[in-house]
């Protein structure tokens, strides 16, 4: 059957998260009945504008025509076709037919009525494509056209810079860093350059800062710790969670891993396809690439895939082997062609560990994830199972780590992407659901090659971060003995004290420091006094609905302040470019915003540290302060849900450092196990947390 033909005018490239108009033209190959149909599937990763036919003036408008004798209905259907090519434009054929070489037409972006155009995803795709499919007999049997225009989508100008230091480096030793251009979304403009610095003088905690010469665009590093000589463990950045094309992802899977190193700079990274999607086929392709890319003492990698069970058989599980040639274990063969595989399917997480438990060379490993779906920690293989995932691009979820501690697991704590815009390690999320910045998990490694990791894992000496890069240590001393164990290890007791301490070199300013239990927050510090405390106010939202895919919170709302001014503001994790905060006659704010367990808001700047007001209105409520009201430990309403909380805080006029000590002594404990954990928040809202350490009374 001949099913026709499709093409897009302009062609060619567009840069990310630009406004165009596009027109899309159907020719008619076989004639279309009456309530036959076309459609245009797009990736479900795609944060284009969403099409829209009804008003002429707002962005993303589309209008449609036809050469043929019927009019064409359209619908948009963000589950309108298979995964993952599940956002989809409904074309409807009624009062009429297509004929032969008659044409349809979907001008996206019409800008005759007064729209801005259509918006363009807002990340790099070599392929983005307008996949059309037919309907001719109005039968739903639907036939995908065998060639569809696609436009490749390429960065836009720069706007920042963003520069990548190693986090050690001995004393008088030249090292290098690298610095990148980013445009408005977060997509590198070019590969990082590769940066020679001479070395510092003396050790202690460093920055660098770089500048592009062909932008003039600035930054400063990440912490750098100068160490008189290296230590037996060092810190390795990874990103282990992340998807390509050939599953729900962009770009290929060999774009993912040259992303990851090339790009983000990371140490060590792992691809994770949802199970039901890999063919036999790419599983092989997927070993063969992690070999390919493993590269030991510079780039770590590891096979593996996402098990992708509903939550009541078990919930999302990361596997990933310690080498290639590990079997894939499905939760189903849901698309599969033809259902078929060479390896078995385990029904339920339970099923999984037992097919897998006698499995070695390559031996697996497991971590918890919260995705669409989220893991049940009922389910747990206490060997294998080294980590929960705390933060992704789908949002943060601490609950993970309050429930597996409250079983007594002895669990390590990650962060990891979950991307899905082919940017493992610097993940944005861009226009789309995806309302978080991808996280990061710092290593602490013997040496960077797969044994050296394994046992970094295996110990649980690691700690999540929310995408940032900051230095943490974290150790818990006997004070009987002396004895010391560092994030992640065991320490046994009999009777005296126990004192935990713990060292944070963040990223930007950093306003607190907690050290938890499985029971919450045993003490809180501050990195000001309450006498430094002025005239900046911050105010952040967090939180989710529930632990399933309907978790997301909106927040879009507004603040006034009366009898005072707003000298000036600083959102807090609004990733979007075009939907920042909006400040109107100095003493109102708006803004769009949503959660997903995590944190947004911002930080104001008052004219005076007590006179007057704020009212904040929001979907979740109304909440009114007293600027005098506020005191030294803030305000806080809660709604419901998991952690939906709103905070007003007062800051210090003065950013506090990015450097802080903690240490908290703690008398005799009851008989058991003990978790302890540090988390760490920065002004910005990026956060950390540490592997727990056990100790055992």
């Amino acid at each position: 059957m001949d099913l026709g033909t499709a093409r897009i005018r302009p062609a060619g490239r567009m840069a990310a998260g630009s406004w165009t108009t596009l027109r899309w033209t159907y020719t008619t190959g076989h004639p279309i009945d009456d309530t036959g149909s076309i459609k245009i599937a797009f990736r479900y990763a795609g944060d284009f504008g969403v099409p829209q036919m009804a008003d002429p003036k707002a962005p993303n408008y589309c209008s449609i025509g036809t050469s043929g004798d019927c009019r064409i209905e359209a619908r948009w259907d963000p589950k309108g076709h298979t995964r993952p090519w599940d956002r989809t434009l409904f074309l409807k054929v009624m009062g009429g037919y297509l004929d032969r070489g008659d044409t349809v037409t979907v001008l996206f972006g019409d800008r005759s009525g007064g729209s801005p155009g259509w918006r363009v995803q807002t990340f790099c795709e070599d392929s983005f494509e307008f996949k059309t499919l037919v309907d001719p007999i109005a039968s739903y049997q639907f036939r995908e056209l065998p060639v569809s225009p696609t436009l490749k989508i390429v960065p836009g100008q720069p706007v920042r810079a963003v520069c990548i230091a190693p986090s050690l480096v001995e004393k008088g030793r030249a090292f290098h860093f690298h610095l990148k251009s980013e445009d408005a979304w977060g997509n590198p403009v070019r590969r990082p350059g590769r940066h020679r610095h001479p070395g510092f003088a003396g050790s202690g905690f460093r920055t660098v800062t770089g500048k592009d010469p062909k932008t003039g665009l600035k930054a400063t590093s990440n912490p750098v710790e100068v160490v008189e000589s290296l230590p037996t463990l060092r810190p390795f950045w990874a990103d282990l969670h992340g998807q390509s094309e050939e599953t729900i992802g962009t770009n290929t899977i060999a774009d993912y891993f040259r992303f990851a190193r090339d790009y983000a700079r990371v140490d060590i990274a792992a691809h994770q396809g949802n199970d039901f999607q890999i063919t036999d086929a790419f599983w092989k392709e997927i070993n063969r690439v992690t070999r390919r890319f493993y590269e030991p003492g510079s780039f770590v990698t590891f096979p593996g895939y996402e098990w992708s069970g509903n939550t009541p058989l078990g919930g999302d599980r990361n596997v990933w082997f310690t080498s290639e040639g590990g079997p894939i274990i499905r939760s189903s063969l849901e698309l599969l062609p033809g259902a078929r595989s060479e390896w078995s399917t385990a029904a339920t997480a339970a099923d999984l560990f037992a097919a897998l438990r006698d499995q070695v060379r390559p031996e697996p490993l497991y971590g918890a994830h919260v995705g669409g779906r989220y893991a049940d920690l009922a389910t747990h293989d206490p060997g294998r199972e080294f980590a929960v995932e705390v933060h992704s691009a789908w949002g943060t979820f601490e609950w993970m780590i309050d429930e597996a501690l409250q079983r007594g697991y002895r669990i390590g704590i990650v962060a990891n992407s979950d991307g899905h815009k082919g940017r493992p390690g610097a993940s944005y999320p861009g226009a789309g659901k995806f309302g978080s910045l991808g996280g990061l998990t710092c290593y602490l490694a013997r040496r960077l090659d797969r044994r050296g990791i394994l046992e970094s894992m295996q110990a649980r000496r690691f700690y999540a971060t929310t995408g940032n890069r900051p230095l943490i240590a974290f150790s818990a001393t006997n004070g009987v003995s002396g004895y010391s164990v560092p994030m992640g290890g065991v320490l046994e007791v009999e009777g005296g004290e126990v004192s935990l301490s713990g060292r944070v070199v963040g990223t930007g300013p950093v306003q607190e420091v907690q050290i938890r239990g499985k029971n919450g927050v045993l003490r809180s510090f501050r990195n000001f006094k309450p006498a430094d405390l002025g005239s900046r106010i911050r105010i952040t939202w967090r939180g989710a609905k529930v632990r399933g895919r309907d978790r997301m919170v909106r927040w879009d709302g507004s603040l006034k302040v009366t009898r005072n001014r707003i000298l000036d503001i600083q959102p807090i994790n609004f990733w979007n470019s075009s939907a920042q905060p909006k400040v109107e006659r100095d003493r109102e704010v708006a803004w769009e915003s949503v959660t997903t367990g995590g944190v947004a808001g911002v930080i104001l700047r008052l004219s005076s540290a007590t006179a007057g007001s704020i009212q904040i209105v929001t979907p979740q409520g109304v909440a009114t302060v007293n600027l005098r009201a506020i005191g030294e430990e803030g305000r806080i309403w809660k709604y419901g849900g998991l952690n939906c909380e709103l905070r007003i805080e007062r800051l210090p006029d003065v950013s506090p450092p990015a450097k802080m000590d903690v240490e908290l002594q703690l008398a005799e404990l009851p008989k058991g196990d003990h978790p302890f954990y540090l988390h760490l928040v920065q002004e910005d809202g990026h956060m950390a947390w540490t592997s727990p350490i056990t100790v055992v009374s």
